[in-house]
């Protein structure tokens, strides 16, 4: 009971892996995902800050490294579910929603409760912080797709998954550090897929175009 369940409880993270449902070449885990998001943020947050953006330090760590602590209970959705249906990802939501609040009354001391009560809440906002955490996430999938598809994987759902997070990462430019990830990150990116596999850049060069249009 108390804190001991929750330290205890971290090692199971390591045991939920991403994208369930589809063969891929390398697995991730809710908890590598996690120190990933957090390393991502960082960068993200650095580049804002370099900017002359006021950043909330504790905020950025504290959302990214809990982001998906509420996978715990309920795990990731199998994956072509979840890019079938997207009202079931509103559904899966609300119930890690209430399975992590239960796990706090239940394990989480009071004096700490309310600490831990707005670190496992849903970090994704309209705040500077917020927005690095959207993108910081989708960065990360972003990069899971595009590995499987460097490796071969004859799977579709990775071009769909690749698409998907790259059109949500755009949604953000009006950040510095998202302008710096498309102008510089991504095109090391495509360049160096470009010797491999045109059909991603061909995807990363529509999307681009379109925002640029838009």
């Amino acid at each position: 009971m108390g804190i001991h369940k929750y330290f205890q409880s971290l090692s199971d993270l390591e045991g939920i892996y991403r994208c369930p449902g589809v063969f891929k070449y390398q697995e991730h885990s809710v908890a590598s995902h996690s120190f990933k998001v957090a390393t991502i943020a960082q960068f993200l947050a650095t580049v804002e800050d370099r900017n002359g953006q006021s950043v909330d330090w504790k905020k950025v760590y504290e959302r990214a490294i809990n982001h998906d602590y509420s996978e715990l209970f309920t795990g990731d959705i199998k994956t072509p579910v979840k890019y079938a249906l997207p009202k079931l990802r509103e559904l899966f939501s609300q119930v890690e929603g209430s399975m992590t609040q239960e796990f706090l009354d239940k394990e989480i001391p009071m004096e700490f409760r309310k600490v831990y009560e707005e670190r496992f809440k849903e970090g994704k906002d309209d705040s500077l912080e917020g927005k690095i955490l959207s993108v910081a996430d989708k960065i990360d999938l972003l990069y899971e797709a595009y590995g499987e598809i460097q490796k071969g994987n004859p799977e579709s759902l990775f071009f769909q998954i690749y698409r998907e997070a790259l059109e949500s990462i755009l949604k953000f430019k009006d950040l510095v550090s998202v302008r710096y990830f498309i102008q510089v990150i991504l095109r090391e990116m495509i360049d160096e897929e470009a010797k491999s596999h045109t059909y991603i850049k061909s995807i990363t060069n529509q999307l681009l175009s379109e925002t640029a249009e838009g």
